[in-house]
């Protein structure tokens, strides 16, 4: 009997290794892939670009390749067009954005002295600071050693980072240029993957669902933006903001981070507005303006032609957008919820991911769809 029950324990024991050691194999599989984007994002951070700009730039290569354009031309102006868009922006914004950079120490002592009714309450604490800080020079004079790290210049570290951005964009539009021009090649190797013809079938549904779900988001999000962002260079400009294109641009990129893009632009406008006008009733007109703006596309324009059925869990958007903000920085920031909308259409499409595509969707405020779902077939409501 004894023997038995060693027996019987030690199934049971051998039943439960593979469950907990998948676990752990996960866990493991996890942190490495996170160990790996963090310290190869040289690698991976274009190779992540070039699929996500693949996918946007896919309806338009799908709309001209059905009206006898081939893939590998339209693929090309395409790329060819946005280089060039890229190249000129960025030749045109380097001397605004450079000229800002100089001018930020006079611009934060200029709005520290229009602002200065304002810190009334902080003047306490500006004064325990001061103290702090002669206590702090008392005793470095004192004889405690200061340790010194000499850094690279600013013109290396400009070099160096000019380099980096050139290199990275080139493999941004060069891979871009190949997904775009490989045409149905990517669905013919997934369909030689599997052997019946349900399965090929079903792979084959899947993958164009999300390709096109992805695709049509990318673009959709893209075009508003931009359109978000010329009406508020163009508002900006007929107030009399400086440098109005700058703060356009910077619109559009952010408005790629939901809730803090938005944010951010409102105080950066601000900021500068306060500096650049006299009155400050009129400086309020900007950053009013931009407000308007947001409001306007997040509220009402791209809930409108988006829809609702991607719309993303606030929680889960910032959880994302704190981790690729850490993992590849201000890039990482800008392409977290492009990745998130990814992997939600991923896993609405696998029955066994479904629940964390449920937990990354946003609250649904109409329960009709999920009553009529619930009702038993043949129930009728009387009138």
């Amino acid at each position: 009997m004894a023997a038995t029950d060693d027996d019987s324990t030690g199934t049971e024991r051998q039943g439960e290794e593979p469950g907990g050691g998948g676990f752990v194999l996960t866990g493991i599989f996890i942190i490495l892939s996170i160990y790996a984007l963090y310290f190869g994002r040289e690698f991976f951070m274009p190779v992540v670009l070039a699929f996500l700009f693949a996918l946007t730039l896919t309806p338009i290569v799908r709309f001209l390749r059905k009206r006898g354009v081939p893939s590998a031309l339209s693929a090309t102006l395409l790329v060819l067009f946005s280089a060039g868009a890229v190249g000129l922006g960025g030749y045109l914004l380097s001397g605004p954005l450079m000229q800002l950079i100089n001018d930020a120490p006079q611009i934060g002592r200029t709005l520290t002295e229009r602002i200065e009714e304002l810190r009334g309450p902080f003047d306490r604490l500006m004064q325990i600071s001061a103290q702090i800080d002669n206590v702090t020079d008392t005793v470095n004079e004192a004889g405690v050693m200061k340790v010194a790290v000499q850094q690279p210049g600013i013109l290396s570290q400009a070099a160096g980072t000019m380099l980096s951005v050139v290199t990275n964009a080139a493999i941004v539009f060069v891979l871009s240029l190949f997904l775009l021009a490989s045409g149905t090649l990517f669905y013919e190797k997934i369909v030689q993957s599997f052997t019946t013809m349900s399965e090929k079938k079903r792979a084959l549904r899947i993958v164009y669902d999300v390709e096109r779900e992805v695709s049509r988001y990318l673009l959709t999000v893209a075009v508003i933006n931009a359109a978000l962002g010329a009406v508020i260079g163009v508002g900006l400009w007929a107030i009399g903001m400086p440098t109005p294109f700058l703060w356009g641009v910077m619109a559009a990129l952010l408005n790629f981070l939901p809730y803090i893009g938005a944010l951010a632009t409102i105080v950066i406008v601000a900021a500068i507005s306060i500096v650049s006008f006299d009155s400050m009733g009129y400086a309020m007109v900007a950053p009013a303006f931009v407000i308007a703006c947001n409001v306007l596309e997040g509220q009402i324009i791209t809930p409108l032609i988006v829809g609702r059925r991607l719309e993303l869990n606030a929680v889960a958007i910032f959880i994302a957008v704190a981790f690729w903000s850490w993992l590849w920085g201000f890039i990482g920031a800008l392409i977290a919820v492009p990745l998130l909308v990814v992997i939600k259409v991923f896993c609405d499409h696998f029955d066994g991911l479904q629940s964390f595509g449920n937990f990354l969707a946003a609250q649904q405020s109409d329960n009709g769809d999920e009553e009529e779902e619930e009702r038993p077939s043949g129930t009728t409501t009387t009138p």
